[in-house]
């Protein structure tokens, strides 16, 4: 800001016609320096994938300092001007080239982000005035603070209680890892669960009674279920959070036939040692594939919870060790307790554990080999996913303020 003076003489009115013929006596120069933390936080979103772009209204030239002192590439920088003689074809490309958005109105802003979009791009806005409410409003997910006017916060779908782009990095890479740990369960149980149906159909066939009384099958699921509590303390692999990922039902559906089925191949291997070698009665037939199907569906997650080689490369959690070995272990104990006349087990013999140890290395062996040829093969493209048109996400918003994040809160994507 520039300051001139200059005599009033014996003037007592001051009009516009007197502000000239001024001496200068100097500027004033403004400082509003961005946080310390934001470069370390750019760098963080940069890592998981995010673009940023800045929507301002201030000058392009400070805009564009501002990116270079914290290491955001700047690219080609578009003004109002620049993008009121654009169409919305012609913005949507521009928008994709560009960092810098200067010199915008409100509707400017709403424009960028609904061209960015229509270019396939999951938009976040974050704005915490008055004039960036309808950008909020237009964004796959809005995010003002808590320091917000209120007509932001309220157009807002999240409000962060910090004001550090940090939490978001930190928003998205958790919900990167609920998404992971979700996969692991969907994956393992539907994979396991068909060959369990598969296995038990094969032996209604050929037996002149039930596999597994339905309170043995109720207990194992239950087991079953209880080990994987543990999966949310699990680690994710580094590969999987630089980018988003999406609901395949197709990948589960062919991961659920090719690991199900091979599953059953020791389900049947187990009928085969029960009967041809123990000549198991009913009780001890149950006894041995309740402990067998328990072993090998809950050992296995340690196969499925990474693309890696599991423990060399990729090491699961204590919780999640601990819960499996220890469901495993129950089971076993099991048919040995006082428990087993009432659960209707039978104590197995000792050459059962012996082939359960064979049997249970073999089948990670092979659900290892049969996992690197699964996801070693080019994956069929498939169509992404259907992009929300207009403003349907937006038909209920009566409990966005009430949507609040932390600094360490996982964030709704």
């Amino acid at each position: 800001m520039a300051v001139a003076t200059r005599d009033a003489g014996t003037d007592t009115a001051i009009t516009a016609v007197d502000e000239s013929g001024l001496r200068l006596a100097g500027f004033m120069v403004f400082l509003d320096p961005p946080k310390l933390s934001a470069a370390d936080s750019l760098r963080r979103l940069a890592e998981l994938g995010i673009t940023v772009k800045v929507c301002t209204g201030d000058n392009p030239l400070v805009a564009e300092k501002v990116c270079r002192d914290f290491g955001l590439p700047v690219g080609r920088t578009l003004t109002g001007q620049d993008i009121a003689a654009l169409d919305d074809q012609q913005l949507a490309v521009a928008a994709q080239e560009s960092t810098v958005f200067a010199r915008v109105s409100p509707e400017d802003k709403a424009r960028i982000v609904r061209a960015l979009r229509r270019r396939g791009r999951a938009v976040g806005f974050l704005g915490d005035g008055v004039n960036d409410a309808l950008a909020l409003h237009c964004a796959d997910i809005g995010l003002s603070v808590d320091t917000a006017t209120d007509v932001a916060k309220d157009a807002a779908d999240v409000v962060l209680l910090e004001k550090d782009l940090g939490v978001l990095a930190e928003g998205v890479a958790g919900g990167r890892r609920i998404f992971a740990h979700t996969i692991k369960y969907v994956l393992m149980g539907t994979s396991s669960n068909f060959g369990n149906m598969f296995s038990a159909a094969g032996a209604s066939l050929v037996l002149s009674f039930l596999p597994m009384l339905p309170s043995q099958l109720l207990l194992n699921n239950l087991l079953y279920d209880s080990s994987q509590l543990a999966i949310p303390t699990d680690r994710v692999d580094a590969e999987q959070l630089p980018a988003p990922s999406h609901w395949d039902i197709s990948l589960i559906r062919r991961f659920m036939l090719v690991f199900g089925p091979v599953s059953s191949v020791f389900d049947f291997a187990t009928f085969w040692v029960m009967l041809g070698v123990f000549h198991a009665g009913p009780a001890l037939f149950r006894s041995g594939w309740f402990v067998e199907s328990l072993a090998t569906q809950t050992l296995v997650i340690f196969a499925i919870r990474t693309r890696r080689v599991p423990f060399l490369r990729s090491r699961p959690s204590r919780p999640l060790l601990a819960a499996a070995l220890g469901v495993v272990a129950l089971g076993i104990v099991l048919p040995l307790s006082p428990l087993a006349p009432a659960l209707g087990f039978r104590p197995l013999p000792v050459g059962f554990f012996l082939a359960l140890a064979v049997m249970t290395g073999l089948y990670l062996v092979l659900i290892e080999i049969a996992k690197r040829l699964f996801f070693g093969r080019p994956a069929r493209p498939t169509a992404a996913p259907a992009r929300r048109r207009g403003h349907e996400h937006r038909v209920q918003r009566r409990a966005s303020r009430f949507s609040h994040l932390g600094p360490l809160a996982p964030g709704r994507r």
